[in-house]
């Protein structure tokens, strides 16, 4: 065998290996009925989302050309009802979707980003660099993420980017936590020692070695992060500091409230906006347990 074939050998055996652990974790993620279901309703929930410009025209929101009867029960017309200014809730909610689920995607993958690349630099390094690090995630651990979002929500312009980057920013503490630790584990294993004695440096030791191993556990974490995110959006919102001018379910929410919807017995405006968002992070959290059951081998005996 020649040296040209010889790495392309390897690296055919290595596709194949992992194709097949794709295979598995696929058919592990199906006997899991829960964590299907769940995945299948997101995807319903996406598709509605990705569509609502073709299924509810943008001009439904326009209130100036809403002619429906104010605050409606719903009707074969509008299945969900009128809001206070004769908009369908149910375009609404379509709309409302685009945003919450737009949010909560941004503001993981940043939550991710910056969780893993901490994480596994409080891991990797030793000495004053790693104690600078754990500081930095305890204070972010410590004090309410919730209440920091708020705080850059007020100093930063009102909008969408805003409230992805004060999510994203405040909520990335508990994947660097999981991320170190699974780190540690990883860099006691024979194969980094071996590393580290070839003369491996340690861009390659993290790049090739640990971040392969910890990006599993990530994925896991944050199918169940999104829903955290999605609720952080929706409270956000409800206090009024997002965009008045989109809407999301948690301006929604905060409509409601504002024009007396909640107290006046309006519930048709209240729980379709309140029920999305329960089911839609219940999705997320079913699909993520699901995920983290196959990923862990000793959670899947219970």
């Amino acid at each position: 065998m020649s040296a040209s074939t010889a790495p392309r050998t390897g690296r055919s055996v290595a596709a194949v290996r992992r194709r097949d652990r794709r295979r598995e974790v696929a058919k592990e993620f199906r006997s899991h009925r829960s964590g299907v279901i769940g995945l299948v309703l997101l995807l319903i929930v996406i598709l509605l989302a990705v569509a609502a410009p073709l299924i509810a025209p943008s001009h439904l929101l326009d209130v100036t050309k809403a002619t429906g009867p104010p605050n409606h029960s719903p009707t074969l017309a509008y299945p969900l009802g009128t809001d206070p200014a004769g908009r369908s809730v149910l375009v609404l909610l379509l709309w409302g979707s685009r945003i919450s689920l737009l949010v909560g995607f941004s503001a993981t993958a940043v939550s991710m980003v910056i969780g893993t690349i901490v994480g596994m630099a409080a891991g990797h390094f030793r000495g004053t660099g790693q104690a600078v690090i754990m500081r930095v995630i305890d204070f972010f651990l410590v004090v309410p993420s919730l209440v920091l979002a708020i705080v850059l929500s007020t100093v930063l312009q009102r909008g969408v980017v805003t409230i992805v980057v004060a999510i994203g920013l405040t909520s990335w503490a508990g994947t660097a936590r999981l991320v170190r630790s699974q780190t540690l584990t990883i860099e006691e294993r024979p194969y980094i020692e071996r590393a580290w004695a070839l003369g491996a440096g340690n861009r390659h030791i993290i790049t090739k070695h640990v971040f392969p191993a910890v990006l599993p556990l990530v994925l896991a974490n944050t199918t169940l992060t999104v829903g955290s995110a999605i609720i952080a959006e929706s409270t956000l919102s409800f206090l009024g500091l997002g965009d008045p001018t989109i809407i999301s379910w948690g301006s929604m929410l905060k409509t409601a409230l504002d024009t007396g919807s909640a107290t006046a017995g309006y519930w048709w405006f209240v729980l379709p906006p309140g029920l999305a968002i329960v089911v839609v992070v219940l999705c997320f959290t079913l699909v993520g347990r699901a995920f983290e059951t196959v990923i862990n081998p000793t959670l899947r005996g219970r």
